[in-house]
C-alpha cells in the first residue's frame, strides 16, 4: 500500500471543518484542531468539573467490571448518570458512577433493549394468542427469543 504524504503547507486556501468554522490559510491543521478542542472544552466546563469530582469521590475503578485505570487509560473511564439526566450533578456524586467505555456502552444498550422489549411486550401477548398450539416444540416453552429475554429481565428484577 502506498503511503500518502500530507505536508502542512501544501494547502494555502481556507478549508471548511464544519458548520460555521473555517481554518485560516496560515494556520496548520493540528493547530486548528487544538483550537477547536479548546473552544469545545471551554463551552462545557461543567463536564470537566463533574468528571474530575466523580474521579475524586469514586476513584479510578469501573463500578461494573472493577478494572482500574491510570495514566493515558484514564480517558477510558466515563461518568454514568444513574438517573439518565446528565444535568443532574449533585456535589455528593450520588447520581454518578464511573464506568469504562465498554461497560457504559453495555449499560445503555441494556436500557435500549429493555425499552424495546417493554414496548413490544404489549404486542407479543396478542401475537402469542394467535400462534398455533404446536409451536413450542423443544424450546422449553419459549415461542420467541423476545419471550426468553422478557422472562430473564423479570427474573433480574
Amino acid at each position: 500500500m502506498a503511503k500518502k504524504s500530507f505536508s502542512p503547507g501544501s494547502r494555502k486556501t481556507a478549508t471548511s471543518s464544519g458548520p460555521g468554522t473555517s481554518r485560516p490559510a496560515d494556520m496548520s491543521v493540528a493547530d486548528f484542531a487544538r483550537q477547536l478542542k479548546e473552544q469545545a472544552r471551554k463551552a462545557r466546563p461543567y463536564m470537566e468539573e463533574y468528571r474530575r469530582r466523580s474521579l475524586e469521590i469514586h476513584g479510578s475503578l469501573c463500578a461494573k467490571c472493577g478494572r482500574e485505570f491510570s495514566g493515558k487509560d484514564l480517558r477510558l473511564l466515563t461518568v454514568h448518570h444513574k438517573d439518565g439526566n446528565h444535568h443532574n450533578n449533585p456535589q455528593d456524586g450520588s447520581n454518578w458512577e464511573n464506568l469504562c467505555v465498554y461497560c457504559h456502552d453495555d449499560e445503555h444498550s441494556r436500557e435500549i433493549l429493555g425499552e424495546y422489549l417493554s414496548q413490544a411486550g404489549a404486542g407479543s401477548e396478542a401475537a402469542s394468542s394467535q400462534k398455533g398450539a404446536g409451536l413450542e416444540g423443544g424450546t422449553g416453552g419459549f415461542n420467541t427469543l423476545q419471550e426468553a429475554l422478557e422472562k430473564a429481565l423479570k427474573k433480574k428484577e
